[in-house]
């Protein structure tokens, strides 16, 4: 798909292998879990990311620029304007919302199956094991290689890494820090919400 340059991108060095550089549009979202830096290209959302304050923020456009070969801009149309609606109702409480289109780029390999099989085979108010996901991918013995799958999640709460627990029930890690899990899944109503 060749992608057109948005004006007011700014050049930065080249995708690898010499691609045109790819238009990526962000902005930074309230929400029950802290600031979310949400970024799109023309295809879909490309990435999620948690505690966006200023300093982080800068870090993840620096990554997406080197990756896309344009800095991106801040700026909220197409893709990236229905992925804030998404977003929106999600937190609102709407299990159907959080489905937008995504560009899968920032990942690839076990890493984009295991992504989409999370993204496509469990649902709002379910859970799953590492190791349940890994047999999912017909990987049974990778429960660990899932767990790192999760941590290079460019698209948490998209592709729902809250959602992957440990067997013997804890909740296992997450990107965004156990409380962003723990309301996260409070949230889908997997766990209770606190009295206080």
């Amino acid at each position: 798909m060749d992608i057109e340059a948005v004006p007011g991108a700014v050049p930065a060095a080249g995708p690898a292998g010499g691609e045109r550089a790819v238009p990526v549009e962000w902005t930074v979202v309230g929400s029950p879990v802290g600031p979310l830096l949400l970024a799109a290209t023309g295809r879909g959302l490309v990435r999620v990311g948690f505690h966006a304050d200023a300093a982080r923020r800068e870090r993840m456009l620096d990554r997406l620029a080197e990756r896309f070969g344009a800095r991106p801009v801040e700026r909220v149309s197409g893709a990236l304007a229905e992925a804030v609606r998404r977003f929106d109702r999600y937190f609102a409480g709407d299990p159907a919302a959080l489905d937008p289109p995504l560009d899968w780029s920032l990942t690839s390999g076990f890493n984009r199956r295991v992504l989409r099989e999370l993204a496509s085979g469990v649902p709002y108010g379910t859970v799953v094991g590492y190791g349940e996901l890994a047999r999912r991918v017909g990987q049974p013995g990778a429960a660990q290689a899932v767990g790192a799958a999760m941590g290079s999640n460019p698209l948490p709460v998209v592709v729902p890494c809250h959602r992957v627990v440990e067997s013997g029930g804890g909740l296992g890690g997450f990107g965004g820090g156990p409380e962003a899990k723990r309301r996260l899944l409070e949230l889908e109503g997997v766990l209770p919400a606190p009295l206080f």
